[in-house]
């Protein structure tokens, strides 16, 4: 009786232990519910007729400005957060968001990529590299596997159109699409950096297309943990601060820098801007 006893309480002190083990250990005190299950505000409806006026404005995020700082961390996933090009990324590759080349120059959303382009723009793909193999001592080739170099998207361009609500008499904006811009130093033929700075549009996507995904992962909050939100609300409150890097025009919708250079481009870009903040003051009486 004294050694089954003695059994018994031994299997209860290993069973014991294996449930310590297997224990789940939370990470928060409490199931975060609010952003995984939000949906993206609905667009509010416009009548064509009751737009007075519009125009279509491309916007330069510099992701390095302190503003913008929570749409380029964290460079890695840190549990499901992550940056808004990985976001993005994890939209193309399990959600089935469509990107779209933009090389495309005057409509950005008619030529799909395929994951394999979406790859070549971020310099992924497979290396291969000649090993000593261990046994014989001969050079073996051996295939590497080369990730996303997502660190690299330093700016974001935001195409926008602006419009003027009459039935509301208010001027309205909303985001038509995002398009992440890798900024890296060029590689000389034995693949070390050079001083050449490049610029490279990766690829776009149709916003509307992306908000239910935007919409269901935060973005964080410097000041307050518990008072998250989403990538949707971070777009559509307009937290994000920008530059005009082109309005529509004439001229096949020529960019800034492509008539003008140095201090004239951000000087023509707040021409712009005063230009459309003025066509809605112009509208009332005082």
């Amino acid at each position: 009786m004294k050694r089954i006893a003695v059994l018994i309480i031994g299997l209860s002190f290993l069973a014991g232990m294996s449930g310590v083990e297997a224990q789940d250990f939370k990470k928060e005190v409490y199931v975060k519910e609010h952003v995984p299950n939000k949906e993206p505000v609905p667009y509010p409806y416009v009548r064509e007729a009751d737009v007075m006026w519009s125009k279509v404005v491309w916007r330069m995020v510099d992701l390095r400005q302190k503003q913008n700082l929570p749409l380029y961390y964290p460079t890695e996933p840190i549990g499901k957060r992550m940056s808004l090009v990985d976001l993005l990324l994890y939209g193309i590759d399990n959600e089935g968001i469509t990107a779209y080349s933009p090389d495309d120059a005057l409509n950005e959303f008619t030529v799909p990529m395929t994951r394999d382009q979406v790859d070549a723009k971020f310099d992924a793909g497979v290396d291969t590299i000649m090993t000593q193999d261990v046994e014989t001592g001969e050079l073996i080739p051996q295939a590497v596997e080369r990730p996303r170099q997502t660190n690299q998207v330093r700016q974001v361009l935001v195409k926008e159109k602006w419009y003027f609500d009459k039935k509301y008499s208010t001027m309205r904006v909303r985001i038509i699409g995002l398009c992440p811009i890798r900024v890296y130093y060029r590689e000389d033929d034995q693949g070390l950096p050079t001083d050449e700075l490049l610029k490279e549009q990766t690829f776009w996507v149709y916003f509307p297309e992306v908000r239910p995904l935007l919409s269901s992962h935060e973005i964080f909050n410097r000041n307050n943990d518990a008072q998250r939100i989403s990538y949707d609300d971070f777009f559509w409150q307009r937290r994000f601060n920008g530059y005009i890097y082109g309005e529509s025009n004439v001229y096949n919708d020529r960019k800034i820098r492509e008539y003008t250079s140095g201090i004239d481009q951000m000087l023509e870009s707040q021409k712009i801007k005063e230009s459309i903040m003025n066509y809605e003051h112009d509208l009332w009486e005082y």
